[in-house]
Order: C-alpha cells, then sequence, then structure tokens
C-alpha cells in the first residue's frame, strides 16, 4: 500500500492505493477532479441537495449520494437489469434472470452507449465514475456482486418506474414451462413476493394517484402539482439536483438512476402513474423444426429462427453453477411461451436510448411547450402524466409510447404471427393519444384507473368512443371513483394543505358496495328465519359486529373497530370478486366485479366469510373488537431489502388501508409468518404538494426517512410523521438550503 498526495484547486487530498494499475491511478484521478466540481448540501432532514458546474457534475453528485445513503439497493436495481440476481439468491431466481436477459440484451446497450450523444455520454460516464469512486472511497462496503460499474449499466433501465419492464401478460411460469416442460419444479419465484408472506392474504396492488389544479381553483391563482407515487416503501429517495446548465429539478429518483422521476424545476411539475395502455403484444409463431434448423412462418414462406445460447449463473451452496438456455426469437421477439400447443413471441420496448434522453430533458424544461416537445419523443412506455406548471397550464397525457394497430385484431390477446396485418404500424403522434389541456373544471386527476373521468364525469374527460380500445384498456378503480368524488366539491380555493387534506381522504369507496351487500345478507337469513320460526343464532358476535358497520362511515381510522372488520373480511372475498365473469366482458375493471359480485353472491357467500373474519380476530385477539391501528403498524427495524417484522419491536399505529378499498394515501399491510399484526411494506412513498409561479413553494413527506443506515437519525426520522400525514416544506432555494444545512461537502473528499 502506498499513499498518493494530489492537489486539485489548492485543496490537499490524500488516499491510499491498493496495488494501483497505473490506468487506476488516472481514473481516480479524475474522479476526484469531478468532484471537486460538486456540492452537496443535507439538509435537516438529509436530504441531498446536488449543486454541480455541469449536469455531468450534478450526476456525479446525485449518484455518489445515492451511494451514501443506501448502495445497496442501487446495486440490486442493477443486478436485476443485468439478469444475475440467481447469482445472489440462489436457483430459485434464475427464471428471473432468464426473462429479464430475453427482453433486455446487455449488447444493445452498450451499442446505445457507444453512438450516444457526447452530451449523454458524459452524463453516463458521470453515472458509473461516482459509484465507482464510492466503491474506491469506501473499502468497508462489501458489494453482493458488483464490484464495477460500466456507463452502459444505465442504458438498461431507461424508465424510472416501478413497473418499467413489459411482458405483456407473459410471466416466470410460462417460461418454466417452455424450458421445461417435463418438471414441475420450484423454480422462479414470483418477482417481488416478500419472504414468509402469507398470500391468502394479500390485497391487489393498484398503483399512484397524480392531481393537478388550474389558478381558476386555486387562492393564490397559480397551479397546484399533487405527486403521491405508490410503490414498496424505500423504493426511491428524495433528491435535489442544480447545475449551471440550467438544471433545479426536485423530487424522487429511482435507485441507480440519475433523472429525477417523479418532480418538479422551477418551470414546471410532472407526475407518473403506472399505466396500462398497450404496448406489449404477444403473437402466435409456427414454428418448425427440422433436424438442427428451425425456422418460423410469414407469409407463406419458412424463414430461420435466430437463436441464441443464455448462460446463466446461480449460487449453488458455497459454489456457482451454470445453466444454458437455448432461446429463440423471430422478428416480433423472443418465444416466451407455449399455450395450448402454440408458440408465443413478445414485442416490446423495454428499454431504449430515446427513453432515457425523454427522462432527462423533461426535468430541465422550461414551459409547457418545452415539455411537449419532449412528449413528443414517444419513448415513455410505462407512464400516464399529470403535469402543471408555472404558466397557470395543467394537462394529462395518457401513455406516450403508442403503437398503431389494425383495430380488427384483439389486442389484449395473442395475434397472429405469420401475417403482416399484425404488425406495428409506427407510433401515434401525441395528438392522436388520450389526453387533456386545461380543462374547464379546473382538475384533473389519474389514480391508475381509466381516462375517460381524468377531469370527472362531466364533459371535460376524453370520451372513449373516440379512442382504439387498446390506446387505454385501463378500468375503474375504486380510488378513481373516490378522487372524482372529492375533486368535485365546489372548492375554488386550493391551498397546499387543502390539496394535501384531499390527497389523504380516507374514504373507503369499495365498502360503500360491499357492506350494505352484508347487512342485506344478514337481514334476509334473519327474515327466512324469522317465517321459519327460529333464531338466527349462529354466532353471538354476528349481530354486535354488523351493528358497528351500519354505523360507519366507510372512512378508515386509527381507533376504527369497523375499518378492522371490513379489511379483514374484505380480504377473504378477494379471490371470489377477481373470479368473477361478467358475460361478453372479459376485462371488466376492479368496480364493475365488485359490483357485479354483490348482486350475484348468495348470502352465505358474504355472511360465511365474515363470519371466520370474527373468529380469526377472536383468536387472535381474544376479542373481534380490534381497532385497526392496533393491528395496522409501521415499522423499520433494518435495512434489509427484505424487510423482517417483530410485534415485539417498536411500531407506530396507521390509520391507512390499502389502494385496493378506494383508499387514496394507500398503505399497504401484510401479516408475516410469526406476527398477529400487520406492517406496511408499499404504498405512500414519497409525497409532494407544489405550487408554481414566481417562487416555488413545496411540502412533502418520505416513507419513514431517507437514509438507509440504521446508525443515522435519518433513517427513520419521518416514521411518525409519515403515520399522520405530517408534511415537512420543501428547501428549494439555496439560501434556505443552507440555513438549514447539517453538512456541507465534495464527494469523497
Amino acid at each position: 500500500m502506498k499513499k498518493i498526495t494530489l492537489i486539485f484547486s489548492g485543496v490537499l487530498i490524500q488516499f491510499s492505493i491498493f496495488a494501483q494499475t497505473p490506468e487506476m491511478q488516472s481514473d481516480v484521478q479524475h474522479w476526484t477532479k469531478q468532484a471537486q466540481q460538486v456540492t452537496i448540501i443535507r439538509d435537516n432532514w438529509g436530504i441531498p441537495h446536488i449543486y454541480g458546474k455541469t449536469d455531468a457534475d450534478a450526476v456525479f453528485g446525485l449518484m455518489y449520494a445515492q451511494c451514501e445513503d443506501d448502495f445497496n439497493r442501487v446495486e440490486m436495481n442493477y443486478i436485476e437489469k443485468l439478469g444475475r440476481t440467481a447469482e445472489i439468491k440462489g436457483e430459485t431466481a434464475i427464471y428471473d434472470d432468464l426473462l429479464i436477459r430475453m427482453i433486455i440484451d446487455s449488447t444493445d446497450a452498450i451499442a446505445d452507449y457507444k453512438k450516444a450523444p457526447q452530451w449523454l455520454k458524459k452524463l453516463l460516464n458521470a453515472h458509473a465514475d461516482a459509484i465507482n469512486f464510492y466503491l474506491y472511497k469506501h473499502p468497508e462496503v462489501k458489494p453482493a456482486l458488483l464490484t464495477h460499474f460500466e456507463p452502459w449499466f444505465q442504458l438498461l433501465w431507461t424508465d424510472g418506474s416501478i413497473g418499467a419492464i413489459n411482458t405483456a401478460d407473459i410471466t416466470t411460469q410460462d417460461l418454466k414451462k417452455l424450458f421445461q416442460p417435463e418438471k414441475n419444479d420450484t423454480l422462479g419465484a414470483v418477482k417481488n413476493k416478500m419472504p414468509e408472506e402469507i398470500p391468502a392474504q394479500d390485497e391487489i396492488l393498484t398503483g399512484s394517484n397524480g392531481f393537478a389544479f388550474a389558478p381558476s381553483i386555486t387562492e393564490s391563482g397559480k397551479a397546484i402539482l399533487y405527486i403521491n407515487p405508490h410503490v414498496t416503501f424505500y423504493f426511491r429517495p428524495e433528491v435535489h439536483i442544480v447545475s449551471e446548465e440550467g438544471l433545479n429539478a426536485y423530487g424522487a429518483v429511482t435507485w441507480g438512476q440519475f433523472f429525477v422521476y417523479q418532480g418538479f424545476n422551477e418551470h414546471c411539475g410532472w407526475m407518473h402513474t403506472s399505466s396500462y395502455t398497450d404496448i406489449a403484444d404477444t403473437y402466435i409463431e409456427k414454428l418448425t423444426q427440422k433436424n438442427e434448423t428451425v425456422t418460423y412462418l410469414y407469409h407463406n414462406a419458412q424463414k430461420p429462427v435466430t437463436q441464441k445460447n443464455i448462460s446463466l449463473r446461480y449460487k449453488n451452496g458455497d459454489l456457482t453453477a451454470t445453466k444454458i438456455f437455448k432461446a429463440q426469437y423471430t422478428p416480433h421477439g423472443p418465444i416466451m411461451a407455449k399455450r395450448n400447443g402454440q408458440y408465443l413471441s413478445m414485442k416490446a420496448n423495454n428499454r431504449s436510448m430515446t427513453g432515457l434522453i425523454q427522462s432527462w430533458q423533461r426535468t430541465k424544461s422550461k414551459s409547457f411547450a418545452d415539455y411537449k416537445k419532449t412528449m413528443d419523443l414517444l419513448a415513455n412506455t410505462s407512464n400516464n402524466t399529470v403535469y402543471a406548471d408555472a404558466e397557470g397550464n395543467i394537462a394529462y397525457w395518457h401513455g406516450n409510447f403508442l403503437p398503431i394497430r389494425d383495430t380488427s385484431f384483439n389486442w389484449s390477446k395473442p395475434v397472429d404471427g405469420t401475417i403482416a396485418a399484425t404488425e406495428w404500424k409506427g407510433l401515434h403522434p401525441v395528438s392522436e393519444s388520450v389526453h387533456v389541456y386545461n380543462p374547464k373544471n379546473g382538475w384533473l386527476q389519474n389514480c391508475n384507473s381509466t381516462p375517460y373521468t381524468v377531469a370527472g364525469n362531466n364533459g371535460d374527460s376524453p370520451k372513449k368512443e373516440n379512442y382504439p380500445k387498446y390506446m387505454a384498456p385501463d378500468g375503474e378503480n375504486f380510488r378513481g371513483i373516490n378522487a372524482v368524488k372529492v375533486l368535485s366539491k365546489p372548492e375554488t380555493h386550493y391551498t397546499l394543505d387543502k390539496v394535501i387534506a384531499a390527497g389523504y381522504d380516507r374514504n373507503l369507496a369499495a365498502f360503500e358496495v360491499l357492506v350494505p351487500a352484508l347487512i342485506n345478507a344478514v337481514e334476509q337469513i334473519k327474515k327466512i328465519r324469522q317465517r321459519q320460526n327460529e333464531k338466527f343464532t349462529r354466532d353471538s358476535s354476528l349481530n354486535a359486529s354488523v351493528q358497528v358497520l351500519k354505523n360507519w362511515d366507510f372512512h378508515c381510522g386509527e381507533t376504527s373497530v369497523a375499518t378492522t372488520l371490513a379489511i379483514e373480511w374484505g380480504q377473504k372475498l378477494l379471490p371470489a370478486i377477481q373470479k368473477m365473469k361478467i358475460i361478453d366482458d372479459e376485462e371488466a375493471d376492479q368496480v364493475e366485479k365488485t359490483k357485479f359480485f354483490v348482486t350475484h353472491a348468495k348470502p352465505e357467500e358474504l355472511i360465511e366469510p365474515f363470519i371466520q373474519t370474527i373468529k380469526d380476530l377472536e383468536k387472535k385477539f381474544g376479542t373481534w373488537n380490534v381497532v385497526w391501528g392496533d393491528i395496522n403498524r409501521f415499522q423499520r427495524t433494518s435495512n434489509e431489502i427484505d424487510q423482517k417484522y417483530d410485534d415485539d419491536a417498536p411500531s407506530f399505529p396507521v390509520a391507512f388501508a390499502s389502494s385496493t378499498w378506494g383508499m387514496l394515501p394507500s398503505y399497504n399491510a401484510r401479516y408475516f409468518q410469526g406476527t398477529k399484526k400487520r406492517y406496511g411494506v408499499n404504498g405512500n412513498s414519497f409525497i409532494c404538494a407544489v405550487e408554481f409561479g414566481d417562487k416555488i413553494k413545496a411540502k412533502s413527506l418520505l416513507a419513514g426517512g431517507e437514509s438507509g443506515d440504521k446508525k443515522s437519525k435519518h433513517f427513520f426520522d419521518q416514521g411518525k410523521m409519515y403515520t399522520q400525514g405530517q408534511f415537512k416544506d420543501v428547501l428549494f432555494y439555496k439560501v434556505d438550503v443552507l440555513k438549514n444545512a447539517e453538512r456541507n461537502y465534495h464527494p469523497g473528499l
């Protein structure tokens, strides 16, 4: 070991070198010089405010700060996108890796890097350099797998969405059946399944909320944007990134990415909700094998299938083993399933350099016209966008990457891959997409729901009949119903606090449908028993608990017994609701299925699960009379990606519930093996309300805290605030950041 001394800008820097090559020494000198051009100011919540001379400097500082806060999550996101998870988790993850490797090819990412415009290449270089510099400066950090990051890594993942990968309806189960049809093995666990989670208790996860308010209905006469993504807790941190090249973006960034995914600058703001727009299709391919040659039929001609061996390593005890899969491709994409004797290929656009360019350029938009130019890139594959700006505009776009298709085909099902009629025919321009600019009612909302109520149930929303079905197959959900109800109130003086209050409405609209059906079922049984001169005495607690629901206003609360009864009962109904088949409507939405269920369910199909709910509560707690906050908790005891939960460890009560039931501030909690209480795993994450104008005013809240370091005071300093919906002021201007600074430093120096 030897010590190197360097002087940059009059600053003496010393660091230890372990058997460094000349190339390594050159890298360190380059990293150190760039770090000198970056300042990170941590405010009193630990939020990093990064200031760089250039955009690349700002990216360098942002990535270094992310690594400081949670290197494990930065690394894990790229391990997944590289298709190398099984090298850590073992053979059970090998089909997850195979899926990724079949639809995202690193050679394509490398090729894009080589041809990237110079300005983008600088950002990509800074992205990798910062992470490598962090690892160099922190030898105590032991990566799970990746000891060196390449500048093309970011090009594997060009969208910040939690649902950025789209495979139509193809799953790892399809891959297993395709590659190992003779085996009924246990490989390929369901992606994102939490360990030790009890699947029978699962609720349906439904994404995020975005609201926009026009100057006509705000107290200040300025537009307001409400940013409310629902993702896995600790999936995104809160950041502020500034450069002397016009960058000044604040918001949520997905670990490992260098652009603000949901946020704002001084001119405009953007909130993305996950879209169900059809952007990936499956094709029925007619394959023929003769000896070692495989061909596919296209326009009555046999053409050779492209074959590629995919080698996957996986952890096998203390050793590493390898499996090789022979993947096959047609021009539509990889062959990923065999169903009913038919081979299915998948066509999608799961990564693109243009998508990354769009993700970056929107953060620097200076006007409505600027933002619309970024939308014209047509590369945002997984998002809807709710927008507001300092000019007073509000807008909504449903999707962005929208392939043009022949509407005579049902694109929700596999289509014939042997004919040209099923090929994509370019992309729809933004003008043809489902979008709304400045509606007369003064507000817009999307909750991963249909765009046809985005401006309410009046004439301001788009009309379904004006668009092809594949462009907006999204149905309604109970959050969408609740949002329209809340925002349709005649409020013309919205402030940041009133917007937050609207976003935290606790009405559970699903139970406005379900609870009356239960009450009616109980009354029906009582009347039958009365006619038969019998008493309805199947459970002594039934009448009392039903009475609690009769008196309920359908709003969840920390001290509400009705919330406990309703949600515990509702979860038992979910499997039956999801199995509902509505005649002539195979794609019925959540609301339609729920209404259909209650109108067709026999009384006992509603009552029996409710009686079982009472028994389960009595078995666990000695009584069914349990308030929601006693079992619905928020806890963070470690920085493990797969969190563990403990009833004996400290936790906070939570009034909120899952978005499944129409809850706007979603809080999805689970029971785990060994726990009697439920613990939150996803829902509200980074929440922010921002008012535009001559000066930005904003308030924000982050699930838990900014830091992933358990020893940091910012590990869980927003935990209690989170459970109460108590927001902090956003420090957007440097003068305010400096007044509240805890630490001011150059990364790594």
